[in-house]
Parts: structure tokens; C-alpha cells; sequence
């Protein structure tokens, strides 16, 4: 291995360069790799005296971890778990492409990631999901287009950002599927049930507009036809917005969000007999890790053993 010839600050550049350029990798997590570097090298250059990476070791690391765990940040908080863990897992990644690029620095398998309480999945059962779905007045205009983005998102699982970037013209309602852009720019194809063609169709067929976008917002005043529309698309926090809106409306004691729903899409599936790895396609995960966080909610099977072998159950069977 070479040693290295560059300064810290110089590196951490080059490897936001690769994430933007080589990886395509979002511009939101580019900057949140950025803040947890920069924290990183302001700390380093000042335990160490040096902004050598070649002199990283696991008792430095230790120190960093704590360094971390005892961080005030605003409001006099102290860092979530789960935030000292991104700092660690940006660290890593960028260890990773130093040893890529022939630097002589510590490997990154040998720093183990915080260990942080689980959280609660979040996902609505079907009859929540029917009062959700009953929420907006569809005799509106505004009101049918928020019908029609809440059946989309629990037909296909997109996410918000993916949703806000669908154009009208890439939707075939003839297969009834459309491909998008993922995240990391990888790309799926995705899936339009029977009720969400519907509700997508008579959105559609009240839009007088040429516009691109398959949404738009009505309560500003209305961009030049020349935009395209592209000035009228909804944006991601509006969706938000909407999500919240009749999630209150309808009373639901679960805080639902787009990703709330994207969450309800993958647990109806799994739980009615879909396969691990054709739910990972249609979600668009990089890791099948990743799509196994539903299995414990949504394996039918186990409940059946529960309620077979568990003396608690009146139904139980004798052996």
C-alpha cells in the first residue's frame, strides 16, 4: 500500500467528489456525509495534532466514539444514538474508499457500528387504511388528486422523492406499471393495482392542463404553460403534508407518513404470501437486509405455530 500524500481535508474532498460523481449518490446525503466528515476532521486535527489518516487506530476511534456520545448539540441535547451512528457509519464508508485507493489506513471492518434501540415499524392494518382512503373529498379537485397520490403510494411503495418526480407520460395504464429512478440510481419497475389505475385515471381525466408532472399543486397562483409545469409539481414536504392532513382527519392513532405507507405496502404483501426477495425488487432496495426489518410483523406462519404450541391459547392442540 502507498502512504498517504494528502492532507485529510483534501481526501474527504475527493471522496465527496466519488459519492457525486462515480456513485451517484443524492445531493442530501452527500451533505450529511460532508457534516459528519467535516465533524470528524475538525476533531481529529485537534486530538491528534495531525490531519495524517495513516495514524487512525482504534484507540483514536474509541476516543471519537466518545467524543460523540458526549457531544452537545443544539438545544443542550446530547447526540441520538442513532445520529452517532451515521457519524461512525460515514467514517467507515470513507475508510473504505481510502483502502480502494491504495491508502494505507485502518480497515474499516474493524469499527463496530453503536448499537441503538430498535424502532417500532410503523404501517397501517387494512381497515386503517380504509379510513385513510376515505379522508379526502373527492368532489374537489385538489381532494381527488390527494386520493389518487395516497392510492399510488400504497399500490407501489415509492417513495416521496420518487413519487414527486413521476411525469404523466411514463405512466402505462394499459400494463398498469411505470419504470422509475430510484434511490443510488438504481432502477425498478413499479406496479399500479386495480383501485390505484382508477383513482389515477379520474385524476387525470380533470386536469385541463399539458403539463408533465402527475401532480401539481393548486393553491398558488398557476405557473406559464411554457414551464411545463415543472413550477407547479408538488413538492416531497407537500405530500408530507397531505399524508398528515387526513392521517389527523381520519383519526388514526398511528403517525403515518409517506414512508409510513411505503412500510404498509411491504408488510400487505409479505403477510399475504409475497416472497423476500420479490418485495426487495418492487421496493427497491440495494440489500435484502434491508427488506427483512418487515418479517417479524408480517410471517404468517409464526403466528400460527404461536397459536398452535402456546399454552396461553385456548385453541391449542394437544401433541
Amino acid at each position: 500500500m502507498a502512504k498517504n500524500t494528502e492532507g485529510l481535508e483534501e481526501l474527504i474532498i475527493g471522496y465527496l467528489e466519488h459519492l457525486e460523481v462515480e456513485r451517484n449518490t443524492s445531493k442530501l446525503t452527500i451533505r450529511n456525509y460532508h457534516h459528519y466528515l467535516s465533524r470528524f476532521f475538525a476533531w481529529y486535527r485537534n486530538f491528534v495534532g495531525s490531519d495524517d489518516i495513516t495514524k487512525l487506530n482504534l484507540k483514536i476511534v474509541k476516543r471519537y466514539r466518545m467524543y460523540l456520545s458526549r457531544y452537545i448539540a443544539r438545544k443542550g441535547k446530547n447526540l441520538s444514538v442513532v445520529t452517532q451512528a451515521y457519524h461512525v457509519i460515514a467514517l467507515r464508508s470513507f475508510l473504505k474508499w481510502l483502502v480502494k485507493n491504495d491508502v494505507e489506513v485502518l480497515s474499516p471492518e474493524k469499527i463496530d457500528l453503536p448499537r441503538g434501540e430498535s424502532k417500532s415499524l410503523k404501517f397501517l392494518n387494512q381497515g386503517q387504511m380504509g379510513r385513510l382512503m376515505g379522508a379526502p373529498v373527492i368532489s374537489d379537485e385538489a381532494g381527488l388528486r390527494d386520493r389518487a397520490i395516497l392510492e399510488l403510494l400504497y399500490s407501489t411503495g415509492l417513495r416521496v422523492s420518487e413519487l414527486v418526480k413521476t411525469d404523466r407520460d411514463k405512466i402505462d395504464f394499459e400494463t398498469r406499471e411505470f419504470g422509475i429512478i430510484g434511490k443510488g440510481g438504481r432502477a425498478r419497475v413499479v406496479f399500479l393495482s386495480d383501485r390505484a389505475a382508477d383513482w389515477l385515471g379520474r385524476y387525470f381525466k380533470t386536469r385541463e392542463d399539458s403539463w408533465k408532472p402527475a401532480f401539481v399543486r393548486y393553491s398558488k397562483k398557476r405557473a406559464p404553460e411554457a414551464s411545463k409545469g415543472e413550477q407547479m409539481r408538488l413538492t416531497a414536504r407537500s405530500v408530507q403534508r397531505i399524508v398528515e392532513k387526513y392521517r389527523r382527519k381520519a383519526k388514526l392513532p398511528v403517525a403515518i407518513t409517506p414512508h409510513g405507507l411505503r412500510h404498509t405496502f411491504a408488510t400487505d404483501l409479505l403477510s399475504h404470501g409475497a416472497g423476500l426477495r420479490e418485495v426487495q425488487e418492487m421496493l427497491g432496495h440495494k440489500n435484502i437486509a434491508t427488506t427483512q426489518i418487515y418479517t417479524h410483523v408480517t410471517n404468517p406462519q409464526l403466528k400460527k405455530v404461536h397459536e398452535m404450541y402456546h399454552s396461553g391459547n385456548k385453541s391449542r392442540r394437544n401433541g
